[in-house]
């Protein structure tokens, strides 16, 4: 199934290589998780330190039938978000934790692998 996926940016300039760095990630959650729907990605720069440099936020909106997943990840969480690729891989990768434990929390208890 293909995600209806929309990416916009935001005091930062429009990137193909972003874009498709974000476009490969969510072919990879697309195929880990069949039922998300619809894809948001904002990828943000929302100021300049002059002492730290720039630093990235990444917001993820997920569609699912019943729900929608919201990971919103910001400079405030390190040196990590210093480069645009890996604030868009911990995103995605929060997301994809997300998703992990809101399929695990939906099964019955008598289909659940843990015992």
């Amino acid at each position: 199934m293909t995600i209806a996926l929309q990416i916009t940016f935001h005091n930062l300039a429009h990137s193909d290589a972003v874009e498709d760095h974000v476009r490969r990630r969510v072919a990879r959650l697309s195929a880990f998780a069949k039922r998300v729907l619809a894809c948001h990605v904002a990828v943000e720069a929302p100021h300049k330190s002059k002492v730290h440099g720039r630093h990235y936020r990444v917001r993820l909106d997920l569609t699912t039938p019943g729900a929608e997943v919201i990971v919103d990840r910001c400079p405030d969480a390190g040196r990590a978000c210093e480069d645009v690729h890996s604030a868009i891989d911990h995103a995605f990768d929060h997301a994809a934790r997300k998703l992990r434990e809101r399929a695990r929390r939906g099964r019955p208890e008598h289909l659940s692998d843990e015992r």
